[in-house]
């Protein structure tokens, strides 16, 4: 099987999860149409000010971190390749009454139209390991910048995505392989809803080789934090220490469960 089919496999699964997302406790649309942010407030203070600047957002989803930006004053524009994603979003931002441009397209193949257009370009949870190609993306990232501008990144941290969700013990190969991982899955991480069995397709990238695509692309690293917890109770088997602190029971906060970078263009 080929990167292509591999992608849109995946495509299918984001589509099969719009609707049961849209409808979950874990998303809460309600109650983001009643203003509250689906941001995690890391990146709100990490990002800065965005009162009248441009953000691009990779792997939008339905567009709830989207329109969490719009409300902090940024003109926004979200990018998924999920049709049922990108037509969420757009109810979503009516609904709300938010300005906001949504395109379906895939991030490693951005539309030229988006080149040089934003002083921001951010993604978050759960993104870069659904691409075969970081180089490609990264190349996107740095041409849909103004000069000036950065990339905004936070994420699950590689140790904690190698480790069994539920049991917090080690699963997967930190270095990957030759092709990516491959499972069949019939439920989501938002609740534990289930659908129909599908196929995904996982690649495990390494720290080293995500810093090479960026610098490979002519962004400059000038920040990365890493944080013992993770902001979302992903199995049903995790423990708050905190408020919105989460971590294994058997771990707790000796390993690092996410990570947030900036790159300067």
């Amino acid at each position: 099987m080929n990167d292509a089919n591999r992608i849109a496999a995946n495509r299918k699964l984001w589509d099969t999860r719009v609707s049961l997302h849209v409808g979950s406790k874990f998303y809460d649309v309600p109650g983001f149409l009643a203003g509250k942010s689906s941001l995690c407030g890391i990146e709100v203070a990490e990002v800065g000010p965005v009162e009248g600047k441009s953000l691009l957002h990779l792997q939008c989803h339905f567009g709830q971190d989207t329109l969490s930006w719009a409300r902090l004053g940024a003109n926004v524009a979200g990018v998924d390749f999920s049709p049922e994603a990108i037509a969420a979003a757009r109810t979503l931002a009516s609904q709300a009454s938010l300005q906001a441009e949504f395109i379906e397209a895939d991030v490693l193949d951005l539309p030229k139209s988006l080149d040089g257009r934003f002083d921001i370009v951010f993604t978050s949870f759960g993104t870069i390991g659904w691409l075969p190609d970081l180089d490609r993306w990264a190349a996107g990232i740095r041409l849909a910048l103004k000069p000036g501008g950065f990339f905004y990144m936070i994420d699950l941290h590689k140790t904690f995505l190698i480790l069994d969700m539920e049991t917090g013990l080690m699963k997967y190969d930190y270095f990957g392989g030759a092709v990516p991982d491959e499972e069949v899955t019939a439920r989501t991480y938002a609740n534990g809803l289930a659908h129909e069995p599908l196929v995904e397709y996982w690649w495990n990238h390494t720290f080293e080789r995500l810093f090479a695509a960026l610098r490979s692309a002519g962004l400059h690293l000038t920040g990365f934090r890493e944080y013992p917890f993770c902001v979302y109770e992903l199995s049903g088997t995790m423990v708050e220490t905190d408020p919105g602190h989460w971590v294994h029971e058997s771990l707790r906060g000796r390993i690092p469960y996410m990570y947030s970078l900036r790159a300067e263009a």
